[in-house]
C-alpha cells in the first residue's frame, strides 16, 4: 500500500525578480528535481549553510557589491 507523500505547507508569499541567468538555473534544477520554483527556493534558503562555501559566497557578493552596489539596509524588513 503506497501513501501519498506530504506537502510542505509554503505560508509566506512574496514576489521575486530574477535575472535571465539565475531563472534560467532555476529552471534547470526543476528540470533536474521535479520541484516547483517555491520548493525550490526554499529547499536552498533552509538549507544554504549546508550548501555553499562561505570564502566563495563572500567574493562573489564583493564582486557584486564592486560592480552593482548594495540597496539601502532600510530596504529590506
Amino acid at each position: 500500500m503506497s501513501t501519498k507523500p506530504k506537502r510542505l505547507p509554503l505560508p509566506k508569499r512574496f514576489s521575486a525578480a530574477l535575472t535571465e541567468d539565475a531563472y534560467a538555473k532555476l529552471r534547470e534544477l526543476n528540470a533536474q528535481w521535479h520541484f516547483g520554483n517555491n520548493y525550490l527556493l526554499t529547499i536552498l534558503l533552509e538549507n544554504f549553510d549546508e550548501i555553499v562555501d562561505q570564502e566563495k559566497l563572500d567574493k562573489v557578493m564583493r564582486a557584486f557589491s564592486a560592480k552593482y552596489g548594495q540597496p539601502d539596509a532600510g530596504g529590506m524588513k
